[in-house]
């Protein structure tokens, strides 16, 4: 499996991360890793690896860009020492250009989006085990609605920059896509971008999956 015993594992991001997490730094019992995904799948691991210890820590700040997560990187991510960093950002970098598209001081252009991941990259690769990105999704399944066509093309400049700096990527959006094909997205969340408990169970799935959970649940 990906952790090892003892391991520090920080989870960093916007709201979808973030989910209500403690401050200034989210860890601990009950929602002091927020009431998301992180919550999710420390209570996984909790379960299935009760003879080990992992530190899991939560520093997702709801409504952040790419930009505004830079900003915050020395104290919320280096200083926190991790030896693994799981990153999902991106979703406010296309939102802001929807719902508030005469704001422009708040728009994160897709260049822009991935240099800010280029520079987090060099600012940490070398400092940590294992630096994993998660790509932003959008609970639409027609690819031609415009945030949706968006979402994807920014989804897509994760994947090419993780493999461009040998990083793993976890793809989010087609697990959504799969899901969707059944339910409405609505079932989940009205907004199409908050993951809610059932979409943060499948953010979680997805992520023990990539870790190499060996254990069955049941």
């Amino acid at each position: 499996m990906l952790l090892r015993d003892r391991d520090r594992v920080v989870f960093t991001g916007d709201s979808v991360t973030d989910a209500g997490r403690a401050r200034p730094v989210g860890q601990g019992l009950w929602d002091g890793v927020g009431n998301g995904f992180v919550r999710q799948v420390d209570n996984f691991l909790n379960v299935l690896y009760p003879e080990q210890k992992f530190y899991l820590m939560n520093t997702g700040v709801s409504g952040n860009t790419t930009r505004d997560l830079l900003a915050r990187w020395q104290t919320d991510v280096l200083n926190l020492k991790p030896d693994i960093l799981f990153v999902c950002i991106g979703f406010n970098d296309v939102w802001r250009q929807f719902d508030t598209p005469c704001v422009f001081d708040l728009h994160v252009p897709i260049e822009e989006y991935r240099e800010n991941l280029i520079r987090m990259i060099g600012e940490t690769k070398d400092k940590v085990r294992q630096m994993v990105f998660l790509t932003p999704y959008y609970m639409e399944p027609n690819k031609e609605d415009a945030m949706r066509k968006m979402m994807d093309s920014y989804g897509a400049v994760v994947k090419e920059v993780c493999k461009e700096y040998d990083l793993p990527c976890v793809d989010l959006q087609p697990a959504f896509d799969d899901y969707l094909q059944y339910r409405h997205s609505a079932s989940l969340m009205w907004d199409r971008v908050h993951p809610g408990p059932i979409g943060s169970l499948l953010i979680a799935r997805e992520l023990l999956k990539f870790m190499g959970v060996d254990r069955p649940l049941f």
